[in-house]
């Protein structure tokens, strides 16, 4: 076990020796050590010594530094004297040495009284038990492929489609500094060129990337990520079926030509209906669940947790709260486990005998799922809200978050479920993709609907032509 010990200047012989420590123990909390003054030397701990077992039961089990009280007095003595400064290598002199703090690696045995140190993962904190706490949380999907994937020192983004959507996309991650290189792809070759134009003027307020477009895919090339956003609007009328069908076309141009360019990339759905182009991009695609995404609940769950957070008055940061299943109408707002701030908001309210019933509830989720259609009647479209939604995933996947979005993943194996239906679940997002699906207890009912939405979508799964 490694330990890291953060030293100071000695206070001098025959004082106290104080010390900066990072390291966890089980024992009360000791705040200094002594040096003798006959073997002040003797009792500085060499660097590559071992810690003393007595020591370290005296340190806290929690993480804390020991910060060194600092005598002006007698610094501004030493500092005339030149003397007393811990080099790392012995007690050395010099002024440029004056005030240096020195870290240095000490090995320590592996005992019961040392849990463990700064080094160490905090995984190894959960005791015997600890390596399955997370494989109880968190499921994998069905043929994922999580492998290691080796994390650039730069990173590229494409955004297929510059329409209202693509842009407020590409504007959010750009804002927001997420990437090296954005790479936009469209048919349409003037409005394309327009729109790159109209990014790189704002380069003296935009945090330094590098912007490219073209209709050729072979710019998206190396990409770490691949956004779809073009498709086929819905006509009056139009069942989702018939909707599908015609993006269906789209996006057998489309990501046939991201994963020949880009192999290793996440693809990242924002086309609707976002849950059966899902499943279209798995399978054109080939491959793994874990890197097919889609941006489904992801932004319903916010407007949800706004509503929430209107009628609560507080920050919709502090409630918590998922919308799961279609991203449509038979999607399924888990109440059972809605909390504020770790408060379960229903049974804090029944235990106030306020009554938040099924009528209430059911007002609530029309808001919802409303939320998109009110939008589009007033402006002609949405963008802004799914441009903030995108950028949140990506910078979950591109920085290896693991936050928890529900998203449009892979549901077979999962609360019943035995089709290869796309829906969101809350899933944790990291550099590989999808790392695993949370295991979030629903109510029957919940389980019920759930199951009853994953049925609607395969059976359009089962009529489409891929």
């Amino acid at each position: 076990m490694e330990a890291t010990v953060v030293m100071g200047r000695r206070a001098g012989p025959g004082k106290t020796l104080e010390l900066c420590l990072s390291i966890q123990c089980s024992k009360p909390r000791c705040t200094r050590l002594q040096a003798p003054a006959a073997a002040s030397a003797a009792a500085t701990p060499k660097s590559t010594g071992l810690i003393n077992p007595a020591v370290c039961e005296k340190i806290s089990l929690c993480n804390f530094s020991m910060k060194k009280k600092k005598n002006q007095q007698l610094q501004q003595k030493q500092k005339k004297k030149d003397t007393g400064v811990w080099t790392g290598l012995g007690w050395g002199k010099g002024a440029a040495a004056e005030g240096r703090r020195w870290r240095r690696r000490i090995q320590a045995p592996r005992s019961k009284s040392i849990l463990c140190s700064s080094s160490v993962s905090v995984a190894e904190l959960s005791g015997e038990d600890g390596d399955d706490i997370a494989n109880v949380m968190f499921e994998p999907m069905f043929e994922a492929n999580p492998s290691d994937i080796s994390i650039k020192r730069t990173s590229k983004i494409t955004v297929v489609g510059v329409g209202n959507v693509g842009m407020a996309c590409a504007q959010t991650i750009l804002t927001q500094d997420l990437t090296d290189e954005l790479a936009l792809v469209d048919i349409l070759p003037d409005k394309l060129r327009g729109e790159m134009l109209d990014l790189q003027h704002a380069a003296a307020f935009l945090p330094r990337a590098k912007i490219v477009a073209h209709t050729d895919y072979a710019i998206t090339a190396e990409s770490d990520i691949c956004i779809v956003t073009a498709g086929a609007r819905q006509r009056e009328g139009e069942s989702r079926l018939t909707l599908v069908e015609r993006n269906v076309s789209f996006f057998k141009q489309i990501i046939p030509q991201l994963a020949k360019y880009s192999p290793n990339a996440i693809l990242l759905i924002i086309a609707n209906p976002v849950d059966a182009l899902t499943y279209v991009s798995r399978r054109l695609s080939g491959f793994p669940t874990n890197r097919v995404i889609g941006s489904g609940t992801n932004l319903d769950s916010s407007r949800f947790r706004w509503i929430l957070a209107e009628r609560l008055e507080v920050n919709a940061q502090n409630v918590h709260g998922y919308i799961v299943g279609e991203h449509g109408d038979s999607s399924v707002p888990l109440w059972s486990s809605v909390n504020v701030a770790g408060v379960p908001l229903l049974q804090l309210l029944q235990s106030k005998g306020i009554h938040y019933g099924k009528h209430t509830q059911e007002e609530i989720h029309r808001m919802v799922v409303d939320g998109a259609y009110e939008v589009i009647k007033l402006k002609g479209y949405t963008s802004w809200a799914i441009g903030y939604s995108v950028a949140s995933l990506v910078k979950s996947l591109l920085r290896d978050q693991r936050r928890i979005h529900p998203v449009s993943v892979c549901a077979k194996g999962f609360y019943g479920i035995e089709d290869e239906v796309y829906l969101s679940l809350p899933a944790e997002l990291g550099r590989s993709g999808i790392i695993g699906i949370l295991n979030i207890p629903l109510s029957n009912e919940e389980t019920q609907r759930l199951q009853q939405s994953a049925n609607a979508l395969a059976q359009i799964q089962r009529k489409l032509d891929i």
